[in-house]
C-alpha cells in the first residue's frame, strides 16, 4: 500500500504542491466576496493576446496589500458596493512580453481602443507602461468600483488601460457624476495607505510595500 501511494504521488502534476512565497496571499481568501477580472489571462488587452505568466485567473497580492483593500471592501459594502479587480501581482515575464509587443506591428482596432492617439514607443517613454513595474513588486492593483447587486461597474468616464489624457485621474471632459466616482475610489485607496498613479484612474500602490526593492517571475496561477 505504501508503495501504490508513494507511486500515485510521484505522477501527481507539481502544481498541486505549488505554494505563494511568503507574504503573498491568493485575494479571494482573505476578500471572497472580491469581483476578478484579470485582462491579462485573455485576448481582452492592449496586446490582443494572453499575456507570458498568467495561467489561472487568480488574483494575487502581497499579504499586507490584501489586508488594506479587505478595509477598503468593507467601507464599501453598507453602500451595495464593491472592488473589482483588473489586474494585481504581475510576475517580471509579463512584463518582458510588453515590452516585446512595443516592437510589433499595431492591430488598427487595438490601437483604436486603447492607444489611438500614441504610438507604441510613447506608452513607455509617458509611463504608461514600465519596463519594471510595482504590479511585479507585488502590492499594485489595478481595481474599479461595481454595484454588487448588479455587478456593473460604476461610470468612471473611461476604461481600463486607455492610454491618454482621459485616464488622467483628474481629467476634466467627463461629467461630474464620473468626476465623483474617480474621486470615491481615489478617497477610499488613499484613505487605507494606497497611493494613486499620476496616469491612470484605476491604479493604486500600497504606500508601506513590503517587498519595495523585489521583481518578482512567479507565475499567477
Amino acid at each position: 500500500m505504501k508503495t501504490f501511494l508513494l507511486t500515485i504521488l510521484l505522477f501527481l502534476p507539481v502544481t498541486v504542491f505549488a505554494k505563494l512565497p511568503a507574504g503573498f496571499s491568493y485575494c479571494t481568501d482573505v476578500i471572497p466576496n472580491l469581483t476578478v477580472d484579470l485582462h491579462y489571462i485573455s485576448n481582452n488587452n492592449f496586446t490582443g493576446k494572453p499575456v507570458d505568466g498568467y495561467i489561472k485567473p487568480v488574483c494575487i497580492l502581497s499579504t499586507s496589500a490584501l489586508n488594506q483593500l479587505a478595509k477598503v471592501q468593507k467601507q464599501l459594502k453598507p453602500f451595495d458596493l464593491g472592488l473589482k479587480v483588473y489586474d494585481a501581482y504581475r510576475p517580471q515575464r509579463a512584463v518582458d512580453n510588453f515590452v516585446r509587443w512595443q516592437k510589433t506591428p499595431d492591430h488598427p482596432e487595438i490601437k483604436k481602443h486603447y492607444y489611438p492617439n500614441l504610438n507604441k514607443a510613447d506608452l513607455f517613454k509617458l509611463d504608461f507602461i514600465a519596463t519594471k513595474s510595482g504590479h511585479t513588486r507585488g502590492s499594485t492593483v489595478d481595481l474599479t468600483i461595481i454595484d454588487l447587486h448588479t455587478k456593473q461597474e460604476l461610470d468612471m468616464g473611461g476604461h481600463f488601460d486607455y492610454f491618454g489624457e482621459r485616464s488622467k485621474p483628474f481629467y476634466q471632459g467627463i461629467s461630474m457624476q464620473q468626476k465623483a466616482n474617480r474621486a470615491l475610489l481615489r478617497h477610499m485607496m488613499i484613505e487605507q495607505g494606497f497611493m494613486p498613479n499620476k496616469n491612470e484612474w484605476w491604479h493604486f500602490n500600497l504606500s508601506n510595500e513590503p517587498f519595495p526593492n523585489t521583481y518578482w517571475d512567479f507565475p499567477v496561477k
